[in-house]
């Protein structure tokens, strides 16, 4: 009895491609279905998801199971079928039937080779190896070669296997074309004269068992032959400088002396280099083939394009190429043009009577060196060359390649600048500095692009002076040390000194500096002990003193004043601001008489003309991402004004864009980096918006020199701060809050010729909270409504709330700066309305939560708030950052030492009130330093209080500590004293 079901015969067919196409017959049955016949034929082939994914199609009458051209040979290599079916292969398809595990074990051992016919047709395919083969399996491959169809289907199927298990993967392929890059070539005609077994050999898939490897080699003039040549040479594998020179002729003979036993491998190999010669060099090169094939002389053109072109036409070719020695350093060094800067160049950099003889648009002497391969040549000698029109010349006993096209740009990039004015320090800086760079040219001007990074280098060549002064642009190490001026009433800490003797550094040479301290590391007293050095030099020098000029927002004029009152008293300082600030004749008079003028950015716009007309010293500009904007008028006001020596001051150098930073330098050094339009197209551009890292590097390179910016975070800073830095900021009244304090003054000054006893004492407790409300806002005075957005649902008018108040303008610029450092801060005041005012334009401003905790937060929410600030763990747009506390309800109690700055925005009387607010950040548990700053309103009483608690003038500190009630006591013209407001900052 049978064991089988069922018997199916299987007909089978190879399309072109190598698929196989399979249909089943019974006898009963006739053609089955193809759904029918792949679940049974395929039910163990795992790869084909056990026949599912098998495309059925049908042919007339029938249906067929389409099996992919790779899974072809696998599949009837394996046998695997289902038992109880009996299979029944047709005669057509038994041949292939019984030979696919020999097929499968030529691609298991890797006897295959690609083939050379699909080579010279732009293709990639393999052929088995005939020696694998046993005589009867290499029957069953002859009767398929008989069939056409077969044949072609036999070898794409076999191609397709290999291709999939061998090579189907990126990491080999990747290896095949490293390993094998010949097979790849486009160049295809240097196989034309090959057989099968020469190109193995040539494209090292077979090894090469003859003794001897052939090579191409370029002879160079010399006595006995006078012009170049071409020489085929035989070089023996074991013995690499022995050289057998050939001679090829007709039908590819070769003649020689060689050993014996290299005879037979000559014959056999000859006629293929015949053939390869001819298919890879051009006719000019090669004589008929009846003489010596490569006895024509050379020309200097044809030596030329051997050199360049040819050579690499034959290396493709799988041919081993011998060049002159010299060659390959030529070829891997592009020309350089070089600028040598003349010896004592820039040595008279110090400045004399009449100004800095030095400075970035300082022209400096110099001569043309031309380095080409490893010769260096002259302006006169690479004139004298190639004047001589030859592409490969002797000199000094070596060749040198003169490319024309690399000889023309040479030319033209030393007719490009005018020798006898030189070249700018700026362009000698930018080509030092961009040395390694694949952009080295100098900064375009007028916002023509850049070079061509593929064109030659202009070089620059420093000579002893400039190396060592660009040396110390780029090393702190090498900042000459300074004293510290006499005058200066501070002691400075080490990185303090070290950026006052930069700034003094890069003014000796006319170099402009922008000093970028994170904010509260000390930029202020730098500047001033700067100042300070400035005018001693002058006095030393006996010079024309000429006044310095300080830009800042207004809101820090007051503290700018204070500043330089504390720590430079010996300087005379000259406030220009306001209505009744001087014009024309008068300024200019009292203007000569001062060292330093202060001025607000609004201010400076307004008075641009008269400004520019002044010959300055310094001009100093605070807070420089006030120009950030280079198409405001008040950025090109500022940038306008002519000074000897320019300094920005800035903890903020970039808040968003790179054009910021263009505009901050065009203040310092004006034209360093080439025009706006120009420094979009090489810079902001490729870093925005393809965040190209060398051009990054590039700027970085660029900007280096003259900028210097330290971090609180710093290792050298922070071992040099204290724990806790308290900074007083000074700031004015606006003008709307200085006439509302005058009002406020002059009614309780009439008041207290009427009132008297409790009565007295009550109105001026209550002008005492009025005063201190207007230096904060004029809104907490006069009880108004905030503005708010037209059609902005609900939102503030932040512009017009912030510009009524001095210290909220302050406020805000202060805590963007340190937000933009990733910093907390805590910020205490003593009135509920400014505490929500602030939240609202706060959390507006910086998009962020910002938290407000005052006496009637409920506990439980007060304690989420202190969870929430203290997290390190919240998504960024749940985590605040910014906490505003009333003092009384926050002072005491809480711990907030993720907070490493406090602002006291408005002044409470007792210090040690002060100092236990401050101590909700510094506390245990708190890692970083903590900057403290205590805003104060110039002029006010805010200011006279803060004398008095830090001179304790005719009050003990118990009196001070105590309450406010012993201003109560004071008679009224004392009252007038303390409370008029100095009219310098009204």
């Amino acid at each position: 009895m049978s064991r089988h079901t069922e018997t199916i015969t299987v007909h089978m067919a190879l399309s072109e491609y190598g698929d196989a196409v399979i249909y089943g017959s019974t006898v009963m049955r006739g053609y089955v279905s193809g759904t029918y016949l792949k679940h049974r034929l395929f039910a163990w082939h795992e790869v084909s998801f056990y026949g599912t994914e098998l495309t059925v199609q049908a042919v007339q009458d029938m249906e067929v199971v389409i099996l992919p051209s790779e899974q072809v040979i696998p599949f009837f290599a394996d046998g695997r079928l289902l038992e109880h079916i009996e299979w029944v292969w047709d005669e057509a398809c038994l041949p292939f039937v019984e030979l696919a595990p020999s097929l499968a074990n030529c691609i298991q051992d890797k006897k295959y080779a690609p083939s050379l016919s699909a080579f010279k047709s732009g293709k990639l395919q393999w052929v088995w190896d005939a020696e694998a083969f046993t005589p009867e399996e290499l029957n069953r491959i002859s009767l398929l070669h008989e069939d056409e169809m077969w044949d072609e289907g036999l070898r794409a199927t076999f191609s397709a296997a290999v291709q999939d298990q061998c090579y189907g993967s990126e990491e080999a392929a990747a290896d095949l074309r490293r390993e094998y890059p010949l097979l790849f070539s486009q160049n295809r005609t240097a196989a034309e004269g090959m057989d099968d077994k020469q190109w193995l050999i040539a494209i090292g898939w077979r090894p090469d068992t003859a003794p001897f490897r052939p090579l191409l080699q370029l002879l160079e003039p010399d006595e006995e032959a006078p012009e170049w040549r071409l020489k085929l040479v035989l070089q023996d594998k074991q013995d690499a400088a022995g050289l057998a020179a050939v001679r090829l002729v007709e039908d590819g003979q070769a003649f020689g002396s060689w050993p014996e036993t290299w005879t037979a491998h000559i014959k056999e190999r000859s006629p293929g280099w015949l053939q390869g010669l001819q298919a890879a060099l051009p006719a000019r090169v090669l004589h008929a083939p009846e003489d010596d094939v490569l006895g024509k002389p050379l020309s200097d053109e044809a030596a030329w394009q051997f050199l360049t072109v040819d050579s690499q036409r034959l290396l493709q070719s799988g041919w081993l190429v011998l060049l002159p020695a010299w060659w390959e350093a030529a070829s891997r060094k592009k020309p350089k043009l070089r600028a040598k800067v003349r010896s004592g160049e820039g040595e008279n950099a110090e400045r004399s009577s009449g100004g800095s003889l030095f400075g970035l648009d300082a022209l400096v002497n110099f001569d043309w060196r031309i380095a080409i391969g490893e010769a260096t040549l002259s302006e006169d000698e690479f004139a004298e060359l190639v004047a001589r029109n030859e592409r490969l010349v002797r000199f000094r006993g070596q060749w040198i390649p003169l490319d024309p096209a690399l000889v023309a740009q040479i030319r033209q990039m030393m007719a490009g600048v005018d020798r006898e004015d030189g070249l700018s320090f700026q362009d000698i800086l930018h080509l030092h500095l961009l040395s390694n760079s694949d952009d080295t040219e100098p900064t375009p001007q007028n916002g023509e692009e850049a070079q061509d990074p593929e064109r030659i280098k202009l070089e620059v060549e420093l000579n002893e002076h400039l190396v060592k002064l660009i040396g110390q642009l780029g090393r702190q190490n090498e900042w000459p040390s300074l004293p510290v001026p006499d005058g200066l009433k501070a002691e400075l800490r080490t990185y303090q000194h070290d950026g006052f003797a930069w700034l003094a550094f890069l003014r000796r040479y006319g170099l402009g500096a922008c000093l970028a301290d994170d904010m509260g590391l000390g930029k202020t007293v730098q500047f001033i002990a700067y100042l300070l050095h400035v005018k001693e030099m002058t006095m030393q020098r006996e010079e024309r003193r000429l006044p310095s000029l300080l830009i800042c927002p207004t809101s820090v004029l007051g503290n700018w004043q204070k500043e330089l009152e504390r720590f430079a008293p010996s300087l005379q300082v000259m406030l220009h601001y306001g209505g009744k600030r001087s014009t024309s004749e008068d300024f200019y008079k009292e203007a000569y008489q001062a060292d330093i003028i202060l001025t607000s950015y609004a201010t400076a716009t307004l008075d641009q003309e008269m400004l520019r007309d002044m010959k300055w010293e310094t001009i100093g500009i605070d807070e420089a991402q006030n120009i950030k904007n280079a198409d405001t008028k008040q950025s090109a006001a500022v940038r306008s004004l002519p000074a000897r020596h320019r300094v920005a001051l800035t903890g903020t150098p970039i808040e968003n864009r790179l054009s910021e930073l263009w505009s901050i330098y065009d203040f310092i050094n004006p034209g360093y980096l080439g025009s706006l339009r120009a420094f979009n197209a090489r810079f902001i551009q490729a870093i925005e918006k393809d965040r190209n890292e060398q051009r990054t590097a590039d700027l970085q390179k660029l900007i280096k020199p003259f900028m210097l910016r330290r971090k609180k975070k710093d290792p050298a800073i922070q071992l040099d701060l204290p724990d806790k830095n308290e900074m007083k900021t000074y700031i004015h009244l606006t003008a709307e809050q200085g006439a509302l304090y005058d009002q406020t003054v002059n009614s309780l000054l009439e008041r207290m010729q009427k009132l008297e006893g409790i009565e007295r004492k009550g109105a001026i407790l209550a002008a005492l909270t009025q005063f201190k409300q207007l230096c904060d806002h004029p809104a907490l005075l006069t009880k108004e409504p905030l503005p708010e957005v037209p059609g902005g649902g609900g939102l503030l008018d932040t512009e017009a709330v912030v510009g009524r108040s001095a210290k909220l303008e302050r406020l805000l610029s202060m805590v963007k700066e340190l937000r933009d450092e990733g910093e907390r801060c805590l910020i205490f005041t003593q009135y509920i309305g400014m505490g929500e005012m602030m939240r609202q334009v706060l959390h507006q401003e910086l998009g962020e939560p910002v938290l407000y905790l005052n006496g009637s937060t409920p506990k439980r929410t007060r304690d989420r708030m202190i969870e929430q600030f203290q997290s390190q763990t919240l998504p960024a747009d749940e985590q605040p950052n910014v906490m505003i506390l009333s003092i009384k309800a926050g002072g005491v109690g809480l711990n907030l030492t993720a907070a490493n700055h406090v602002f006291h925005f408005d002044r409470w009387w007792n210090p040690a009130v002060e100092n236990q607010a401050t101590d909700r950040a510094y506390r245990m548990g708190q890692t970083k330093d903590v900057q403290v700053y205590k805003f104060i309103s110039m002029g006010t009483l805010e200011e006279r209080i803060d004398e008095m608690l830090e001179s304790k003038q005719q009050l003990s500190d118990q009196v001070i500590a105590s309450s406010e009630g012993w201003i109560t006591e004071l008679s009224t013209d004392e009252l007038k004293d303390l409370f008029t407001l100095r009219r310098d900052w009204a």
